[in-house]
């Protein structure tokens, strides 16, 4: 009779280690995914930028050390190595994108420009796109890291070296802030 209740409790253990393993899994592929879905649109923004440069380039001859951070900052995102890396210069170069749009109100002539225009509309759309994926990023990253991190699912994540995942945040307080124009 206790070899059967030895039997029925290992076989437990291995399937509750099993099922925490999967779980494990299914939340860092999640993570991955995510990130690759946010990572789609942060091309598609990244194709944007040098169109809509160009196209301010033509009003706003004076302004190009504004416009030489924006491409400073396009290249250094692209550049990235890693998360954290990534998501400290995605927000230098939405910042330096800020500081293009703010421009433009310098600019009546600029900001009739259609090219322009459609430019704005859709690295606005992109952007937006961009946040939305952020978000849903971080709560799979909360949820994975939950697992990772609570008991009884950390026993297995640290035997199997499962680590938490970086969320996506805005790299320094200067970022936060709104940009200023200045007439």
């Amino acid at each position: 009779m206790t070899k059967y209740i030895i039997i029925a409790v290992v076989v437990l253990l291995i399937l509750w280690i099993v099922a925490s393993y999967n779980k494990l899994v299914r939340g860092k592929n999640k993570v991955e995914e995510a990130f690759s879905t946010m990572d789609v649109y942060m091309k598609k923004r990244f194709d944007l930028i040098p169109n809509l440069v160009e196209t301010v380039k033509g009003y706003a001859k004076h302004e190009s050390e504004t416009l030489e951070k924006v491409i400073a900052a396009r290249n250094a995102a692209g550049s990235a190595k890693n998360m954290e890396e990534r998501a400290q210069k995605e927000a230098a170069l939405g910042g330096a994108l800020r500081n293009v749009f703010a421009l433009a109100e310098s600019y009546p002539d600029l900001k009739a420009n259609t090219s322009f225009m459609d430019l704005q509309g859709q690295l606005q759309k992109v952007e937006e796109d961009i946040a939305n994926s952020r978000k849903f990023y971080n709560a799979v990253v909360r949820n994975y890291n939950n697992d990772v991190m609570m008991i009884p699912t950390n026993i297995i994540a640290s035997l199997f070296h499962f680590e938490k995942a970086t969320m996506f945040e805005v790299a320094d307080e200067a970022e936060r802030q709104n940009v200023k124009v200045k007439f």
